[in-house]
């Protein structure tokens, strides 16, 4: 990975991070305050209008990241197939704003007032440009924002946000810090040198169908991110909507860091796809490969080792069935983090979208399927089964349709040890579990111990990392 990738990696992670660091700072005070019903209410009405947002963005975020990256080194063809995708996309997000004043008052009606604060967040897709930084890989624009707005809101949060009828005050916060992360975006187009212009209908048209092909599986990933909340919502009630909502947030840490890394790796591997360079492109793949593996194993272990005694800690005892939920969810870090690698990084650069929406397709019908059969039954945890087994489904199935062009048995091999040592880490880890002290004292020293032993098992993977200098090189310069 070259130094600009590296840069842009790290600018990326700081990205992901704050999206769910600085959430995570107030869950426990928010937790406690608004309670797992308020809770629930909040993250069922938002997987609603997170749909919406869905069909407002439509597939932009992929397709107009590929582009960008693209045709990034003509700044006049970027101004113009900006300005098409830009006006398409506000065209779409009207005609959804449209759809949803009519499903909040014709079905909504029991959340109106929530309903109604969250069309902010129609709003704030609607100006939405981040796949146009992320295709320049300016990704420092993106986080030194995030880092203001970021800060604000969580400094709200703990001035405004009171008493469990702060809910609407709470979920109001949140949407306008949204808002204003997108608006101020628009401020840096001058500075890339990149303008609004004048397009013609068929400039607009042309984007319209890989769109919507990109569209495709982004609504079928979200029939097994958002669907099951809603259905948790209705079959059963909010209150297990707030349990299964704060297991994906503990969760939706660690899968950040490996999504940071795809994010960073689109642009680049399309803009090596457009200069034919797959030998490089398949170098930064098992890489790529290699280094999530050599994260998300630990990871996923270590969540599932140390949530017993972490859930309480951080959201309280009335949260104790989020225990066994984000244990379950636990399973799908490595299984998400090995389907990143081949999506973000070879199905998406090289145009093989129709396989892409396949698999997601059918990760989405086998979720659906399973929320049906299991929800009724176990509640929340039928929900996290259904969503382990849909992701291992992608999974197996975007390995099996890239088996020929990329070294998969060799990702595989790399990536045993990595199994092998997490085990042993994960023993001990287990162990410490049990000794006589506190519960703060054990789940600090899992983390610590967990961590310290399993980079000692794996310090010459880790030594990969750290820059040699070339002393010999230098040394023969001065003798001459």
């Amino acid at each position: 990975m070259n130094k600009s990738l590296k840069k842009n990696f790290i600018y990326n992670i700081i990205y992901q991070l704050l999206t769910i660091i600085m959430p995570l700072i107030t869950t426990p005070y928010i937790a406690r305050v608004i309670g797992p019903t308020g809770s629930g209410t909040y993250s069922y009405t938002y997987s609603i209008i997170s749909y919406f947002v869905l069909f407002a963005m439509l597939g932009i975020n992929n397709y107009g990241n590929r582009l960008i990256a693209k045709i990034r080194n003509d700044k006049i063809k970027l101004s113009k197939e900006f300005s098409s995708l830009f006006y398409i996309h506000i065209l779409i997000s009207l005609i959804v704003l449209i759809g949803y004043a009519f499903y909040v008052f014709i079905w909504g009606r029991e959340y109106l007032l929530v309903f109604l604060i969250q069309s902010l967040y129609m709003l704030s897709a609607m100006i939405d440009i981040n796949w146009l930084f992320f295709g320049l890989e300016e990704f420092k624009v993106t986080v030194t924002r995030n880092i203001i707005i970021r800060l604000l809101l969580t400094i709200g949060i703990f001035i405004f946000v009171r008493a469990p009828n702060d809910l609407l005050l709470y979920i109001l916060i949140l949407a306008i810090s949204n808002l204003l992360s997108n608006l101020i975006l628009l401020f840096f187009l001058k500075k890339n040198d990149i303008k609004l212009v004048k397009v013609k209908l068929e400039d607009m048209k042309k984007h319209l169908k890989p769109l919507i092909i990109l569209f495709i599986p982004v609504i079928s990933v979200s029939i097994y991110k958002l669907m099951d909340k809603i259905m948790l919502g209705q079959i059963v009630n909010v209150t297990e909507v707030g349990y299964y909502e704060y297991a994906e947030r503990i969760i939706n840490l660690p899968i950040s860091l490996i999504t940071a890394l795809g994010t960073v790796m689109l642009p680049r591997m399309s803009n090596l796809v457009s200069t034919k360079n797959i030998r490089e492109l398949k170098t930064y793949i098992h890489k790529s490969m290699q280094f999530v593996m050599f994260i998300s194993i630990p990871l996923s272990v270590g969540i599932i080792l140390v949530s017993k005694i972490f859930v309480p800690l951080f959201l309280g005892n009335s949260y104790y069935k989020t225990i066994i939920l984000t244990q379950i969810i636990a399973l799908t870090v490595p299984v998400i983090s090995w389907a990143n690698v081949i999506r973000t990084q070879y199905l998406l650069p090289t145009e093989k979208d129709k396989e892409f929406t396949c698999s997601i397709i059918g990760g989405a019908i086998i979720n659906f399927i399973l929320n049906s059969i299991l929800i009724p039954i176990y509640g929340a945890v039928g929900a996290a089964i259904a969503t382990v087994c849909a992701e291992v489904c992608v999974m197996i199935y975007q390995t099996i349709i890239v088996r020929k062009e990329l070294a998969i048995k060799e990702y595989f091999c790399k990536t045993f040890s990595f199994f092998i040592k997490t085990i042993i880490m994960g023993i001990i880890v287990y162990f410490i579990g049990y000794l006589p002290c506190s519960s703060l004292i054990i789940c600090v020293m899992q983390v610590i111990v967990g961590v310290l032993i399993y980079f000692a098992m794996n310090f010459s993977y880790i030594a990969t990392f750290i820059p040699v200098r070339k002393t010999t090189k230098v040394r023969k310069e001065k003798r001459q």
